[in-house]
This record gives C-alpha cells, structure tokens and sequence, in this order.
C-alpha cells in the first residue's frame, strides 16, 4: 500500500505549480543543501514585500504552508523554506540552533535574489527561528507575523510547558516515533484536532 503522504505530496508538487510557486534546491554551502518553494513569476516585477513562511516542528514547509500559499501567492512573491533535517534540506554541519537556520535561510534567499526587505511569518519554532533572522539580519526584516512562540523561551518557561503537557523533554514530544506519540503531538499543539485512524498515523511516522 502506497503512502498516503508520499502520494499526496506529489498531487500537493501539481497544486503548488497551479497556484505559482515551484521546488528549488539551495547549495547554502559545502555539505549544505536547502529546499525553498519559490515563485514562479518573477519576483522583481511584484511591487509587494517577499513573503517568507517558516513552518513549524510537525512538517515540512510546504505541507504546514500550503493553503496560505495557494492564497498568497496571488499578490506576494512567496517563499517557503524546508529548514534543515526537515523535508529535503540536508547539512553535514553539526550545528542544531535557531541561530544558524536562520543564516541558512537568509543565504539561501540571498542565492534566490531576494534583496528587499521581507515579511516573515513564522509558526512555533518557524517563529523562533524568525526571531533569531530579524536580530541578525534586520535591514532584511520589513515586519513579522508569529504564532504559537514565545519571543524567548527561558528555562522556566520551557520547564513549565513541559510540565503542563505531560513530557519529559521537547525532544520526546515534537520528535514522536509511536501513532501515541503523533497523536498526542498533534492533540496538544492543535484546536479541536479531528480523530483520524491509527494507519494514517503510523504512515505520518514513516514520512516525517
């Protein structure tokens, strides 16, 4: 039996086409690979801030972003990064902060052309990483959108959270590796999220 993510990440390539963004892998640099979803028009013509969609810890970009591309990509010349160890971005560097997703990002967008100061959107990590982008490089940052991110996460803060949703560490809840733990996943960091069937589930674990 086929899949289901795998083939609907192919009927998702079509639809991404019809709305005007395509798959475009980034050499940031030796070792260092990263997948954008970019516009297909050229975006120099658009006299709209770039927009750049960083998504969270369940997915890849374009399966956390994909309605708001569909919408978006109308008027705004649209970016959709897969950061590294998600989707196709690889990297045989050992660094894992939000500090250097960020420069990733940023030198993988500079590759791309853009110049122009954009508005990045960033959901939970996406929105911690976002934070660390705008610090670093904000002659690059025109405004941001965030959602579901504190702008710090403290270690009170972190132990509180943990302590409130019933894990251990970050690592066991974000990183699941059982259908419990994907559906506890997406239970926890979604409103009223639909009960699907553990086979759906237990291909989720295979894929992501």
């Amino acid at each position: 039996m086929a899949n289901i993510f795998h083939v609907y990440h192919r009927v998702l390539r079509w639809l991404m086409k019809v709305a005007g963004v395509r798959q475009e892998l980034v050499q940031i640099q030796p070792g260092t690979t990263m997948n954008f979803w970019v516009p297909t028009r050229n975006p120099k013509k658009n006299p709209n801030p770039p927009v750049v969609l960083l998504h969270g810890f369940a997915g890849n970009g374009i399966m956390t972003w994909q309605f708001q591309v569909m919408n978006l990509a109308r008027n705004y010349a649209v970016y959709v990064p897969d950061f590294l160890f998600f989707g196709e971005s690889v990297t045989d560097r050992a660094e894992r902060s939000p500090e250097f997703q960020a420069e990733c990002v940023v030198k993988g967008l500079r590759r791309l052309g853009v110049e122009r100061p954009c508005v990045l959107v960033g959901f939970s990590y996406g929105a911690m990483v976002g934070f660390r982008l705008a610090e670093m490089y904000p002659d690059l940052v025109a405004a941001m959108v965030v959602t579901s991110a504190p702008t710090v996460l403290t270690e009170s803060l972190s132990r509180e959270a943990l302590q409130e949703i019933g894990y251990k560490s970050w690592s066991d809840y974000l990183i699941p590796n059982t259908v419990k733990g994907v559906k506890s996943l997406f239970e926890i960091g979604s409103f009223d999220f639909p009960a699907l069937p553990n086979w759906i589930m237990e291909q989720y674990v295979k894929v992501f």
